[in-house]
């Protein structure tokens, strides 16, 4: 997914947050950068241990563009977390579609790399780590959900369900706490899904309540229009086994956006944004109800 960038995305980017870092580490002979953002507080709590949240980019952008679009630093200082936006290779991720699953870039490496990396130079909460990302960025938590469950309490996609090559591979089952959310209008990615590349939405809840042993009874359903002129509505299901929560988002009319953002790639064919809920605070509040 590529994002328009305006005048003032180039400015923002000029003057980055002062508690936002860009650094690097090298994995298999090669550079691969990073975003740190740490909220204010990081400074004056040296004895406190901090939730992490890695959050990935859509395909053709860039970590910058990412923690813009998003605003996820604005949830970090409400929450008091650590957030950092990984760099793809070629502005990429390894999802099995669009690359050789076990030939291409080796993001699961860089991953656990990253994750070994900012636990050493951060204070990190080791049962409090998280993986969100939009669209081929979705995609890729949902690949660390599968192949790093002992490493990642729950992870959250926006615009990105299971992609049917780490379905093949791994069958084995992965608990870990899974959000997906997704708008039925989405034309970049399919709510319905695409044979031989991902699952729908619906199929990708049914298959993580089967990775973590959750039957069908006890689902919640709830629906919310906060903005009844944003064209769009939202149902949320979720169910749960005490431990591990499944839960799926379904933006009505909504499309390849990150809702509640602002809307600053009009333009490109990506569809309606909603307004009726923040992306940040639900991923936020779902997270929250995991631990490692």
């Amino acid at each position: 997914m590529k994002i328009l960038i305006s005048l003032l995305l180039l400015l923002a980017c000029a003057s980055l947050p002062a508690l936002a870092q860009v650094t690097s580490l090298l994995h298999k002979e090669e550079k691969r950068r990073y975003l740190v953002y740490t909220p204010a507080s990081y400074a004056s709590q040296p004895q406190k241990a901090y939730p992490l949240v890695l959050n990935f980019h859509g395909s053709g952008m860039s970590m910058a563009e990412q923690m813009l679009y998003t605003q996820m630093n604005r949830a970090a200082e409400r929450h008091q977390f650590i957030v950092v936006y990984p760099l793809g290779i070629k502005q990429d991720w390894n999802v099995g579609f669009g690359m050789s699953y076990l030939e291409g870039s080796d993001d699961i490496g860089f991953t656990e790399a990253l994750l070994a990396k900012l636990r050493q130079d951060y204070r990190v909460d080791g049962q409090r780590v998280y993986a969100t990302g939009l669209s081929r960025g979705g995609f890729f938590a949902l690949r660390i959900a599968a192949e790093l469950p002992h490493l990642f309490a729950a992870v959250a996609s926006v615009g990105g369900p299971m992609p049917e090559p780490v379905v093949r591979h791994h069958a084995k089952a992965s608990r870990v706490g899974v959000l997906l959310m997704h708008g039925t209008a989405d034309q970049v990615v399919a709510y319905g899904g695409k044979p031989g590349g991902y699952l729908s939405a619906e199929d990708t809840y049914g298959y993580w309540l089967k990775q973590n042993g959750i039957g069908l009874d006890g689902k919640s359903r709830r629906v919310i229009d906060g903005d009844a002129g944003d064209g769009t509505d939202v149902a949320l299901v979720e169910q749960g086994n005490g431990q591990q929560s499944v839960a799926l988002v379904t933006i009505r009319d909504g499309g390849h956006t990150w809702p509640g953002a602002d809307p600053f790639n009009v333009g490109l064919p990506i569809g309606k944004t909603t307004r009726d809920i923040d992306a940040n605070e639900v991923i936020w509040q779902f997270f929250g109800k995991h631990r490692r």
